[in-house]
C-alpha cells in the first residue's frame, strides 16, 4: 500500500473511515476532509524536520519503533491506535505548533479541537508504520528517509494542492 491508497482507503464509506466516525463522534464528511488533510499535512511536517540531519537520524530511530506495524489492515489499526503515542508523536513533529495545526484544521474541517486532536493522534502512527515498513523493506538509512519524505511531500502536494502547513 502506498500513501494515496492509504488516503484513498480512508475516504469513502470505507470501513476504516467509520472507525474513525466512531472515535471522534462527529460527521462522515468532516472526518474523512480531516482525514484528506491530515495526512499530508503530516508527512509535510515530517519532511520539514528531516531537512537537517539530526532531524532525518531521529525520524530513522523512530521508524525503527514502527517498521513492524500492521497498516495493512487500517480498519483494525485505527480501532488499536496508539492514541497516546499519537500524541507524542505529535508533540515531536508539530512542537510549539500543535496547537495552532490543531485550531487551523477544525478551522477547515468544522470539527471541534479535540476531535482533530484524537483524529492526528489516530494518523501519526498509522503514517509513522507507513514510513517503518517502507524503512525496513527498502533498507533505508537516514538519507534514504529525508529522500523518502521529500518525494512523499511533494507527490501529496501536488495531489492536495499546496503547502497545507501554512493554512
Amino acid at each position: 500500500m502506498d500513501i494515496m491508497e492509504m488516503i484513498q482507503t480512508l475516504s469513502g464509506n470505507s470501513s476504516a473511515l467509520k472507525q474513525l466516525n466512531k472515535k471522534v463522534d462527529a460527521e462522515p464528511e468532516k472526518v474523512e476532509k480531516a482525514v484528506q488533510i491530515s495526512i499530508p499535512m503530516l508527512m509535510e511536517a515530517l519532511n520539514r524536520n528531516t531537512n537537517n540531519p539530526q532531524g532525518a537520524q531521529s525520524l530513522t530511530k523512530a521508524l525503527e519503533q514502527h517498521q513492524d506495524d500492521q497498516v495493512g489492515n487500517l480498519e483494525k489499526f485505527l480501532q488499536n491506535a496508539n492514541t497516546e503515542d499519537g500524541s507524542k508523536i505529535l508533540e515531536h513533529i508539530f512542537s510549539s505548533k500543535k496547537q495552532a495545526v490543531q485550531s487551523n484544521l477544525s478551522k477547515t474541517t468544522g470539527l471541534k479541537q479535540e476531535q482533530v486532536g484524537s483524529i492526528l493522534a489516530s494518523l501519526a502512527p498509522m503514517v509513522l508504520g507507513f514510513l517503518g515498513n517502507q524503512k525496513k523493506t527498502q533498507n533505508l538509512d537516514a538519507d534514504g528517509i529525508s529522500h523518502l519524505t521529500s518525494s512523499l511531500s511533494q507527490t501529496l502536494q501536488k495531489n492536495t494542492g499546496g503547502n497545507l502547513l501554512t493554512r
